[in-house]
């Protein structure tokens, strides 16, 4: 397996890993996975073109970093102001997301599954503060997918760079910004160190879907019962991550708010109704870019806006009376 992760980078690269020893656990060593980080095998950005070819057998990474291959996959990495990990993850397994994403792969040769969730994440690290729409004007930022498309209709420029190199970016001033996941991994990396203000909500990923993605022909000459432990080891590695942030994304937000005096803003509400008025714009011009992606579009989209009806009466509401 390789990754787009540092190895056993908390969270992310820990995730591989945890799948990784499920596959090898489940199967009694009849199938043995070894986990490869980020530039040990091959870099961060080649995980696809890695498995399609057959070099590796699986990857695990994010969809929305193969974008120049298949656009239609940022669908399944993170849509900006879209849903979050247990709407993605119900759309997914029951609503007939899986079997668009395995779409869009299968003329690269690749079977992909969810295999971790990151939950709403943190806006990102800034080293000036956002007042207003101006401020985002001209301003260079880490932030890739569609969130990118986002951010330079507004005026800055996206990035996209591993993480490994985002601390020595915003330190050197390469970039003025980044976001990376959250708390937990954001401390990890040592962002607090190379920009000052940290903001919230994270619009451009309501939760960060990662994949697992296996050569099909790899797959394809596995008996059943193995076929049926990566799979099933890819759902367990799905909720395990999820869970994980959950439970060490306010320990690591206390340690940056108490040990090292981060200011924790949010974004003020013209700028975040400016990125959600250029998002629409750019899901629709995505959803038209293709017959598959209006497909993916529609189901995506019909999925959210009967979720959303739920979580008003039950998540939000609530939350709000907790």
């Amino acid at each position: 397996m390789v990754t787009t992760w540092p190895k056993n980078f908390p969270g992310l690269g820990t995730g591989a890993e945890f799948l990784a020893n499920q596959i090898t656990t489940m199967s009694g060593g009849r199938l043995t996975v070894k986990v490869y980080g980020a530039n040990e095998m091959v870099p961060a950005f080649e995980v696809f073109d890695a498995v399609s070819s057959g070099t590796a057998q699986m990857g695990h990474g994010a969809a929305y970093y193969w974008k120049g291959k298949a656009p239609e996959a940022q669908f399944f990495g993170a849509v900006p102001f879209g849903m979050n990990a247990a709407e993605m993850n119900a759309w997914l397994y029951h609503g007939g997301g899986l079997s668009l994403w395995e779409e869009v792969y299968r003329p690269f040769g690749l079977k992909p599954m969810p295999a971790g969730q990151t939950g709403v994440q943190m806006g990102g690290w800034f080293n000036k503060e956002i007042n207003s729409v101006d401020d985002i004007k001209g301003l260079v930022m880490r932030i890739p997918g569609l969130a990118g498309d986002v951010l330079s209709r507004a005026g800055g420029t996206p990035q996209v760079l591993p993480g490994a190199e985002l601390f020595t970016a915003l330190q050197t001033g390469t970039i003025d910004a980044t976001e990376w996941v959250g708390p937990y991994n954001d401390l990890a990396f040592g962002l607090y160190q190379a920009a000052q203000f940290y903001y919230y909500p994270g619009w451009h990923e309501p939760t960060a879907c990662l994949e697992a993605i296996v050569n099909q022909a790899a797959f394809d000459a596995l008996p059943n019962d193995l076929q049926q432990i990566v799979e099933t080891s890819a759902m367990a590695a799905n909720q395990h991550m999820l869970s994980e942030y959950m439970a060490n994304n306010q320990k690591a937000l206390e340690t940056l708010q108490k040990e090292h005096q981060t200011q924790i803003k949010s974004f003020p509400e013209d700028v975040l109704a400016t990125f959600k008025g250029h998002a629409e714009a750019v899901m629709a011009e995505l959803g038209q870019s293709s017959e598959l992606a209006g497909r993916i579009h529609q189901s995506y989209f019909d999925f959210a806006s009967k979720t959303q009806q739920w979580l008003n009466i039950s998540e939000m509401a609530y939350l709000q009376a907790r």
